[in-house]
């Protein structure tokens, strides 16, 4: 019995399906953890998202001017700002911190082609607010650098995390005007309901791409979708929602 397994061990052909069963089993293995990849992307990175925070509004903007007929009378947008907060990961043991956060990519897919979509970066001027849906603010790809601390309107961000946001906004979705007493008052967070806009004709997919480049030059990306706006925002003038379950956001390394 001995002799004929070593008869057969010792055939060339024998080495060479030995060969052949050892690459597949490599190949598989590889394929395996491709495909791993792929699904769960990277599962130690030096920093994480730990939640995203939107924030649904709608904003009046008064086109009233003297001699019109009407006493109240306004263009409607449709705010929606992003907030993602990022911290670094206790999980990750070497020193390491943040050079720069790119978002990109930004992608609207709509039901209903109603207003005009726009992007926004924080508010560059010191005027109390976050966001103006101005034109100088209107950006298609927003870089934050890495800094000691946090300075939002500079587009900084602390390299050991911090939050970065930026503003959806659907302008001109509705006119609102009425003849109503000057006496009377109305809040912009009454003007998509007034104006009778369907919250279903809102509805969108927001996509963008984020990528998170470190001091020692690895970079890592994932695209993220949201929903939005927020649910209740017709009815209510402002709704928010905070998003802490992220498994479907997948960083994937794109360079080393």
């Amino acid at each position: 019995m001995i002799d004929k397994i070593k008869y057969i061990t010792s055939k060339k052909s024998f080495h060479i399906c030995m060969t052949i069963i050892i690459i597949a089993v490599i190949l598989f293995v590889a394929g395996i953890m491709i495909l791993r990849y792929q699904v769960e992307g990277e599962t130690n990175m030096p920093f994480e998202i730990t939640k995203i925070t939107l924030i649904s509004t709608s904003d009046g903007i008064d086109k009233n001017q003297e001699g019109e007929s009407t006493n109240w009378a306004f263009d409607i947008n449709q705010n929606n700002d992003i907030y993602i907060y990022l911290e670094k990961n206790d999980n990750y043991k070497e020193e390491e911190a943040i050079r720069s956060i790119v978002i990109d990519g930004l992608n609207v897919q709509r039901d209903k082609e109603l207003g005009t979509v726009k992007f926004y970066r924080p508010n560059a001027l010191d005027t109390g607010t976050n966001f103006s849906n101005t034109e100088e603010n209107e950006v298609q790809t927003i870089e934050y650098t890495g800094g000691m601390e946090s300075d939002i309107k500079n587009l900084v961000i602390g390299n050991q995390g911090g939050v970065i946001f930026f503003r959806y906004a659907n302008n001109n979705v509705a006119e609102y005007t009425s003849e109503v007493s000057t006496t009377d008052t109305i809040t912009t967070n009454q003007l998509l309901k007034s104006a009778n806009v369907n919250e279903e004709d809102l509805k969108s997919k927001l996509s963008f791409d984020l990528t998170i480049t470190t001091e020692d030059g690895k970079e890592y990306k994932a695209n993220i979708t949201l929903d939005v706006p927020v649910e209740g925002v017709v009815e209510n003038g402002t709704a928010s929602k905070e998003i802490t379950n992220l498994d479907d956001i997948v960083f994937k390394r794109t360079k080393n």
